[in-house]
């Protein structure tokens, strides 16, 4: 997959902040109570997942090293000193910095399909559970199942589907052999990020064997941040 990594970077990138906005967008008007919402990222609200996503798009690789470091390598520790971070005073002020960082090209690493998804996913954590109507891109959608089923990065997605073929029913993203499982890039993409929500939306030979792999590893150690 080292082309979806290092090839197409600018494009890539115009994804990512298209999907920011569009999130952006989404939330500027939430009540109060939704911004309290529980979302599918484990226990974090709207807010958190919200100032989690400034806060990845705030650390260079020298940063973000360096708090890894401060952290003792515990990414829960990391994650949630970061966020704490960018978390505004009030919800709109959360909102407000997020809107900042939305043309940002920060990041750890040169990965920029994995931020890309690192947005996509997050942004259905909060969409999902609030009934949001908002989805990304085809196009963005597709680039990230296609570095999803190349590799484990920040998630277990290519283990999740060894041993499978994965086929969208909407788009042109295919990958991988054995038993077919099917569904929108959507739910694959969540379904490859270990999240149970979106299991129902696929079919195929395959589904199960899917649907059991995820739902073991999120009993073993809970939704992905």
């Amino acid at each position: 997959m080292a082309e979806v990594e290092n090839s197409g970077g600018d494009s890539l990138w115009a994804l990512v902040h298209a999907e920011r906005a569009s999130l952006a967008g989404d939330l500027a008007a939430l009540t109060d109570e939704q911004w309290q919402h529980g979302t599918l990222c484990g226990d974090w609200t709207v807010e958190q997942v919200l100032a989690h996503l400034t806060a990845a798009a705030s650390l260079n690789q020298r940063q973000w090293l360096r708090s890894m470091v401060a952290a003792r390598f515990r990414a829960d520790v990391h994650n949630q000193r970061r966020l704490a971070d960018h978390m505004g005073r009030t919800p709109a002020e959360t909102l407000q910095r997020f809107t900042a960082i939305i043309g940002s090209t920060t990041a750890p690493s040169a990965h920029t399909a994995a931020y890309l998804g690192e947005v996509v996913v997050h942004a259905q954590d909060i969409r999902q559970p609030l009934g949001l109507d908002g989805t990304p891109s085809v196009q963005a959608l597709t680039a990230v199942a296609e570095f999803f089923a190349s590799r484990d990065f920040t998630v277990p997605s290519r283990s999740n589907c060894e041993g499978l073929q994965l086929r969208a029913a909407d788009s042109r993203f295919t990958a991988g052999y054995g038993l077919l499982v099917t569904g929108p890039t959507l739910a694959l993409v969540m379904t490859m990020a270990g999240r149970t929500a979106y299991l129902g939306e696929l079919s195929g030979p395959g589904a199960a064997t899917l649907r059991a792999r995820i739902q073991h590893s999120v009993g073993s150690v809970g939704a992905d941040k």
